[in-house]
């Protein structure tokens, strides 16, 4: 039988680029050969994209010094990658492309609306992309649902230039602390805790520097969880148990996420009783809700009395080796080698 072409997408022009990288290196390890030829195509934070030679190169950053350019050909009909070195160019046919991108021009689905082949993409599509990636458009359809989550104050980097006025509709509005998100970034990158006036200020400008949406939320005592949700289309959305952040940082930052050897996450942790599974029933109905598709991991928040707050979805989890969404599924008996088989094989049935 005859191989399946596979093509993984990896880095990025956002903030994220790096982690990207890295989830890259444990999705192409993961990846049947026996099954699947691979093309692995890695975007420059300048924006080229260019051929990696292999998972070596992906790991050790020295795909950004290859001269073979490779681009998704967006004709339906040919359903290919145009590869070029030099003045030779290539067709490769392409089965199933993975996305392993985090952020912004990756995740939000700017490269998913790329893609006009059936059958092909795995993860969600533009719309759940974009919905999941914008925190605030995600806040206003859970609002919608009813679900709990953190009250906010939407902010807009145009209205920073009346400072004064933005800091008192925050302050009539919340009490201190509070924390400030770019409504567009992932892996808490430009997020802050305001413990006062001066901080609540330098936190929008640094937000700012990510998006022009800003979030300011009240801040949330409890402890942070996660849950993987996996399916969507004519598979069944199911959810994984629950997972716990220990994070060596006062907060869940980029640094204490990837960096920090002391953050630490736990398994089925011991939660007030129900809390687990309103978690895995509340991450099922959000995928819903932003029509999910592929994969996803949700955070909350579980406070002392029990109480799960919704904190936000992720459309393209982090799949590193130490990443929640891949470990979770992995407690449920699913290792990585059949998840990574379960998404190709569920971006292929797309439309099916």
């Amino acid at each position: 039988m005859s191989k399946l072409q596979a093509v993984v997408i990896f880095g990025g022009q956002s903030s994220e680029h790096i982690v990207s990288c890295m989830s890259a290196v444990n999705v192409i390890n993961h990846i049947d050969r026996e099954r699947y030829d691979l093309l692995l195509i890695g975007i420059t934070e300048d924006g080229r994209w260019i051929k990696a030679d292999s998972v070596e190169d992906v790991k050790s950053g020295a795909w950004k010094e290859g001269s073979v350019s490779a681009v998704i050909l967006p004709d339906a009909t040919k359903k290919c990658v145009l590869v070029r070195d030099g003045n030779q160019i290539t067709e490769v046919k392409a089965d199933v492309v993975f996305p392993v991108l985090h952020g912004l021009l990756g995740e939000d689905g700017t490269i998913q609306a790329c893609w006009r082949w059936p059958n092909s993409l795995c993860g969600c599509g533009v719309l759940s992309s974009a919905l999941a990636m914008d925190k605030l458009y995600t806040k206003i359809i859970a609002d919608d649902l009813g679900v709990c989550q953190a009250a906010y104050e939407a902010v807009y980097r145009e209205q920073l230039g009346d400072m004064e006025s933005v800091v008192s509709r925050v302050e009539k509005h919340f009490s201190y602390p509070v924390f400030i998100k770019p409504s567009n970034a992932g892996s808490s990158r430009g997020v802050s805790k305001a413990e006062n006036r001066g901080a609540l200020i330098e936190g929008l400008l640094e937000a700012a520097n990510h998006d022009r949406k800003i979030l300011v939320e009240e801040t949330i005592f409890g402890r942070e969880v996660e849950c993987a949700v996996f399916g969507g289309g004519r598979q069944q959305v199911m959810a994984s148990g629950v997972g716990e952040i220990l994070a060596a940082a006062e907060f869940y930052d980029f640094d204490a996420k990837y960096f920090n050897e002391e953050s630490r996450t736990v398994v089925d942790p011991d939660l007030p009783e129900g809390a687990a599974e309103q978690i895995r029933q509340t991450a099922m109905e959000v995928f819903r809700a932003v029509d999910g598709y592929g994969l996803a991991r949700v955070d909350f928040f579980v406070k002392d009395d029990g109480e799960v707050v919704f904190n936000e979805i992720n459309t393209m989890p982090g799949f590193t080796a130490i990443s929640m969404y891949p470990m979770l599924w992995e407690a449920r008996g699913i290792q990585k080698d059949q998840l990574v088989e379960m998404l190709l094989a569920h971006g292929m049935e797309r439309y099916a």
